[in-house]
């Protein structure tokens, strides 16, 4: 896997969810789609579960078309980005996002957390709900944009709202935490190979995560109560919440997890 460094440059304007700006991005902006190429867009596990749906994929072959294994920086963690096609247009060069037409965004209504937070991006020490004071956004500063000459007005929460980020980072939340927390770890401390694989698992792959807790031996070890199994079986929201904690709780002891005695003997 390639290492994953700098994404873009940012303003360094930090802002709150009350600071205002002027944006609109619209077919009437001359960059229209631009911001659509040439990009490193790194895919959450809400995203992998919309679009693979979308799409009418298993998780596993949207990962095979549509994604490239990267170590996030700082993290040596497992992700996944987008992968670019080659702009067909002669006129242009570069790569673009597989799902971008000269009209638009093909999968709009499913986009990446990261499309719909752009022109912003978040910086965060922690998507907990008591974090207060420690998660701010700033501007992704690319010289293309015109999006930022229209009128339309906006705070940061309005902008989140209208794009639907809040949902987004909701169902994210875990995640985002496990990566921080690890992004906090000395260098020298590093997850185990299988444990990395596990994190990838439940993280993007979860079809496969589903057969992992239903058909192996997983229910055997751990004390699973019935209406968390109900509920996984038939969402995945449910199976992805679960993940994120039995996760946590396999890189940091933390929640409340039982294995089975049996198990442990």
């Amino acid at each position: 896997m390639d290492k994953l460094e700098g994404l873009a440059n940012v303003e360094p304007v930090r802002l709150g969810p009350k600071s205002k700006f002027k944006f609109d991005c619209h077919p009437g902006v001359k960059c229209f789609t631009r911001c659509c190429k040439d990009i490193n867009i790194i895919l959450t596990p809400y995203d992998i579960i919309r679009l693979k749906n979308r799409l009418s994929l298993s998780s596993e072959e949207f990962l095979a078309l549509y994604t490239e294994p990267q170590i996030l920086e700082k993290t040596d963690l497992p992700v996944v980005m987008l992968k670019l096609l080659e702009v067909e247009d002669p006129d242009s060069e570069g790569k673009a996002c597989p799902f971008v037409r000269e009209n638009g965004c093909l999968v709009y209504e499913d986009r990446p957390t990261t499309c719909r937070y752009y022109p912003l991006g978040v910086a965060t020490m922690s998507h907990k709900e008591d974090s207060d004071g420690e998660e701010f956004y700033f501007f992704v500063n690319e010289p293309h944009c015109l999006g930022f000459e229209e009128d339309k007005e906006w705070t940061v929460s309005q902008w989140r709202e209208n794009q639907g980020v809040d949902v987004h980072d909701k169902i994210n939340a875990e995640w985002t935490d496990l990566v921080v927390r690890k992004r906090s770890f000395p260098p020298n401390m590093k997850f185990t190979e299988q444990t990395k694989k596990m994190f990838f698992l439940v993280s993007y792959n979860i079809d496969k995560f589903r057969e992992f807790v239903f058909e192996s031996s997983f229910l055997q070890r751990y004390e699973v109560d019935g209406a968390s199994l109900e509920a996984m079986k038939n969402d995945e929201i449910a199976l992805l919440e679960f993940g994120l904690r039995w996760l946590k709780w396999l890189l940091f002891k933390e929640g409340d997890f039982k294995m089975k005695e049996d198990a442990i003997g």
